[in-house]
């Protein structure tokens, strides 16, 4: 074996690598250094897949806009399924991921790709050696995109890209070849408005209970989420395709949906369009399927008000707030039910304080 093959560490190798993914479909690709990963979990340590690695590279492709768009009109389900989920991932994620795999390892450096299954999974065998966690050892996609320097994890607990905010999928190559790192994204890309928690009709994502995560330093902070109403929403979050165990996939539900509608209008994404993403009221179910009226946001008339240049050029949205804007103490449910034989039913958000306990 020609053991000169590749290991001269070339100024422009990192380059040359990232090129070639573009030139291969990727649209993000972001590199982390193995020290981002100290203090995650042994089942989710890169290391204890390829001890020998240098760095994780993290691929992402976009989940095209108009994958979502039978879903925000209510009216086509499976395009999102094929286009923005399972075939995105398995097949055209999945390739691009592989040629990048192989351009390394025809470079002399060993390479593993990494699918992005849940990091919730558990274990599925027995440790082989002592001290070392079970098989199969899942990378958590998420950490390694925020360690890679491609963007953050937001109120709602989901992935933000500053090129596409919530709409690419991920995989990753584990590797041994000396490629630098990324810097960690320091633009802010949630300011926290929590137009996703205002939008859930289920009540699922409580943005007054926050979580503060640090990951390689970046430190965010993540609302607390009852995925059990998101396994039950049926307003377009769907189950995991990899194992049931891990979080439902909330891209194409109302709540992010929501929350690619203000990222774009707050101008927190440089991937935009002609046309605002939602040109009508959002629709919503129930947890029992009824149809519900979302009532724009609490502090209705500061809403009206914050659609600033809406009428003046066509954009209606009855979520968006501006970046920066900060939402009064809330929210909870009120419900007024007018029967179970699926005639619409009314949601009113409004302040908790407002409640008659």
């Amino acid at each position: 074996m020609d053991i000169s093959k590749g290991r001269s560490k070339l100024p422009d190798f990192t380059a040359r690598f990232k090129d070639y993914c573009r030139s291969r479909g990727a649209d993000l690709v972001g590199i982390a250094s193995m020290d981002r990963f100290e203090g995650v979990p042994p089942q989710n340590d890169p290391r204890n897949i390829f001890p020998d690695a240098k760095a994780v590279v993290v691929i992402g492709r976009r989940i095209t806009r108009g994958s979502l768009r039978g879903w925000e009109e209510g009216t086509n389900r499976d395009i999102y399924e094929m286009f923005g989920y399972s075939w995105l991932d398995k097949q055209f994620v999945a390739l691009t991921n592989f040629e990048a795999t192989e351009w390394l390892e025809d470079e002399g450096w060993e390479a593993t790709p990494v699918m992005c299954y849940p990091p919730e999974m558990p274990p599925q065998g027995i440790p082989v050696r002592e001290g070392r966690p079970g098989p199969n050892v899942n990378l958590d996609m998420d950490y390694a995109a925020v360690a890679a320097g491609l963007g953050e994890i937001g109120l709602h607990g989901v992935f933000l890209s500053p090129e596409f905010g919530p709409r690419q999928r991920l995989q990753a190559v584990i590797t041994d070849a000396p490629l630098e790192a990324d810097p960690l994204c320091e633009r802010e890309i949630c300011s926290g408005c929590a137009v996703c928690a205002g939008t859930c009709p289920l009540g699922a994502i409580d943005h007054e209970n926050l979580t503060e995560i640090n990951i390689a330093g970046k430190v965010m902070k993540v609302a607390q989420i009852d995925y059990s109403k998101c396994r039950s929403c049926p307003n377009g979050a769907r189950p995991n395709i990899h194992h049931s165990t891990g979080k439902p996939d909330r891209i194409a539900a109302v709540c992010v949906r929501s929350c690619v509608d203000a990222l774009e209008r707050g101008d927190k994404v440089t991937d935009t369009f002609r046309l605002a993403f939602r040109q009508r009221e959002p629709w919503a179910k129930n947890e029992v399927g009824a149809n519900v009226a979302i009532d724009t946001v609490p502090a209705q008339d500061e809403a009206r008000e914050d659609q600033r240049d809406g009428a003046a050029d066509g954009r209606t949205s009855p979520i968006f707030r501006p970046a920066g804007h900060r939402r009064p103490p809330l929210l909870s449910h009120n419900v007024r039910r007018q029967g179970g034989d699926g005639r619409r039913v009314h949601l009113q958000l409004v302040p908790r304080s407002a409640l008659v306990r």
